[in-house]
């Protein structure tokens, strides 16, 4: 990880509002031309105006730090900044070193805040209560299989004890997504972990839990994000998310949670049951598998009322993306981890 420097931490506002100290947002980007200038667009038209809103662009190949720019010329709170490595945890790091805020708000490319967004957080965070504070992060579907796969990431069964998708009311949690934080706890805990391409943010949440600080989940700060629109690259996101908590469970075993390991379990209980099939015993095949198929019933009819007719018949497959991908995602990378030790051990 880069080091964290020192640096000024309040400016005045634009505008004479000196009570309002300065805030930093940083927007990692990469190839979201098509989501960049709303997001902009909803941080710019926050009540707090006294911003330095850092968008770190991840080696774009498309118009994304054209677009940018653009927005920069026009207002002198924006700023770019290039990441050649195009991987998040370093292009949040790039953007700690040039934060000048005192605070300290992470909003994603192809996500909306309304605009009390930042002001909302910089409350929570001046009491000096809180070393993290995030909200309800709502999945926005814009196909009828995005429709579908909003529903299923806002659904207890789908995503267990992840408080963000569906929480109500306030309360001390474990990880908030795009969370803000006081820039020198950033600092004092070392910033982001560059060799972490997946699960970097709860990562480092687990950090700054471990130096004693509490993370508050709000759902008065509302995150409007764009989710995956086709069950594919939803199932490949959730691919990811798996294996890359493989590499954040060997670094703080102590993290690991039960939850973590449900999806994990439901891949080897369907791997048993083919088994089963193929040695033609049904009855057991089903037994192995009739626990999630009736917990998958309930959720479907639960789900269902939330959505548009026509997204309805996607929800299974949503969930089914969700839970066997993250699976599959933690057992390959748990192989490949285990190789890559064995090979150590050889050489």
């Amino acid at each position: 990880m880069r080091s964290m420097t020192d640096t000024a931490t309040t400016t005045d506002t634009p505008g004479g509002e000196d009570s309002q100290p300065l805030v930093t947002v940083v927007i990692p980007a990469k190839n979201e031309e098509r989501s960049i200038g709303g997001c902009l667009d909803s941080v710019l038209a926050q009540d707090w105006a006294n911003l330095q809103v850092i968008v770190v662009d991840g080696a774009s190949d498309d118009a994304t730090p054209a677009i940018v720019a653009e927005y920069a010329a026009r207002d002198p709170r924006v700023e770019l900044l290039t990441n050649p490595v195009g991987v998040i945890p370093v292009s949040l790091n790039l953007a700690v070193e040039h934060a000048k805020g005192e605070w300290l708000v992470r909003i994603d490319a192809h996500a909306a805040v309304p605009s009390d967004y930042v002001r909302l957080a910089a409350h929570h965070l001046m009491t000096g209560r809180y070393g993290g504070v995030g909200g309800r992060k709502d999945g926005i579907g814009r196909t009828p299989a995005g429709k579908a796969v909003a529903a299923v990431m806002a659904s207890r069964f789908g995503v267990g004890g992840s408080t963000y998708h569906y929480g109500t009311v306030p309360t001390d949690v474990e990880h908030v997504p795009f969370g803000a934080y006081p820039v020198s706890v950033i600092r004092a805990v070392g910033g982001w972990d560059e060799q972490l391409r997946v699960n970097q943010d709860f990562e480092f949440d687990h950090r700054v839990r471990e130096a004693g600080h509490t993370i508050l989940f709000d759902p008065a700060l509302h995150i409007d994000w764009e989710c995956r629109q086709s069950i594919r690259d939803f199932a490949k996101q959730y691919k990811r998310y798996g294996g890359g908590k493989v590499n954040v469970a060997i670094k703080h075993p102590e993290s690991v949670r039960p939850r973590h390991l449900a999806a994990p379990a439901l891949v080897v209980e369907c791997a048993l049951a083919a088994g089963a099939l193929l040695a033609g015993r049904r009855l057991r095949a089903a037994a192995l598998i009739a626990p999630y198929a009736v917990a998958l019933t309930v959720a479907y009819r639960a789900t269902a009322p939330k959505v548009e007719p026509e997204a309805r018949p996607y929800i299974v497959p949503a969930f089914l993306a969700m839970h066997l991908g993250w699976g599959v995602g933690f057992w390959q990378q748990l192989g490949r981890r285990a190789q890559a030790a064995a090979r150590g051990r050889r050489g």
